[in-house]
């Protein structure tokens, strides 16, 4: 990789269902970065689950970790932020954000509080309006329509129009937001894309739509993103080679009616490092240059 960065991912660890903690330090780091984690909470299962998950609540350790990273001067060129169970977790990080980021170090929020025009469990207008702040403090946040919505004060719809997206993004710049990567737009019933907002430029990548949603998606998304961003990869072009993974990662798995809980992030890892350092081979593909080389 052409970077070696460090980045401070925090979020929750849940044990098992392929999100937060387990996708993203294991696709940050195929992306090539040195990946720290903070995590905020401990679950035996994600939510959608049956019921019956442990849950331990990491908020206390918080402080005491950073107390130690500051005392021995640790500092990250990125910090990557997913799901946050509480508002004191989101001061948290708002107070990470100013102690522990190196010189030109970038910040990103993924909101991770809302979705299909509901707010997660656990979650209320509260919490909502607490997220707005850490957002629009962020180098690059990547709502869903439902996030962005709701830091917006925007109506949620089902169907919209380029009108109603360019409302709403007028509004985030003006609260402050500085890249936008907008997940889960799309204008016709067969497609999907995210539209990334930067510098007065809106551009929007588009692709196919696939009929099977999974738990987990949003993180692989945002893991990719970032991980890309910081190899130096610009905005625009970061969001398609993570949109394309994500799509990947999906077509790996919908065959499998057992694996409904996540999706089979790994088996698309190889092709997410040749998007962002095209000249790599893996192990795998030169085993099978030998081969034809040596007439097997």
């Amino acid at each position: 990789m052409k970077n070696y960065p460090k980045v401070l991912t925090i979020q929750d660890i849940s044990c098992v269902g392929q999100c937060s903690l387990t996708v993203a330090l294991p696709i940050l780091s195929a992306c090539g970065a040195e990946t720290v984690i903070l995590p905020t909470a401990v679950l035996s299962t994600h939510t959608a689950f049956p019921k019956g998950f442990t849950f331990r609540d990491l908020s206390e350790d918080i402080p005491l970790i950073t107390k130690h990273w500051k005392e021995i001067g640790i500092a990250f060129d990125g910090i990557y932020t997913g799901y946050l169970g509480s508002i004191q977790e989101i001061e948290d990080v708002q107070r990470i954000f100013d102690t522990f980021r190196k010189e030109g170090a970038k910040t990103f929020v993924d909101p991770a509080m809302a979705d299909n025009g509901v707010l997660y469990g656990g979650f209320d207008m509260t919490y909502a309006n607490a997220m707005k702040p850490l957002c629009f403090h962020a180098d690059v946040i990547l709502p869903n329509l439902t996030e962005a919505c709701l830091l917006t004060d925007m109506p949620y719809r089902e169907t919209y129009d380029k009108a109603y997206i360019t409302e709403i993004l007028d509004k985030l710049k003006a609260s402050g937001a500085k890249t936008i990567i907008l997940t889960g737009i799309g204008y016709t019933p067969d497609t999907t894309g995210v539209i990334v907002a930067e510098n007065g430029d809106v551009q929007h990548y588009v692709h196919k739509r696939l009929s099977r949603g999974s738990h987990g998606t949003g993180d692989v998304y945002a893991s990719a993103f970032v991980g890309a961003y910081l190899q130096g990869i610009n905005a625009f072009d970061s969001a398609t080679i993570a949109a394309n993974y994500t799509v990947k990662c999906i077509e790996n798995t919908q065959d499998d009616p057992d694996h409904w809980y996540g999706v089979k992030f790994e088996t698309a890892l190889p092709e997410l490092i040749k998007a962002i350092e095209p000249e790599l081979i893996t192990a795998f593909e030169m085993d099978e240059v030998f081969k034809i080389l040596n007439g097997d």
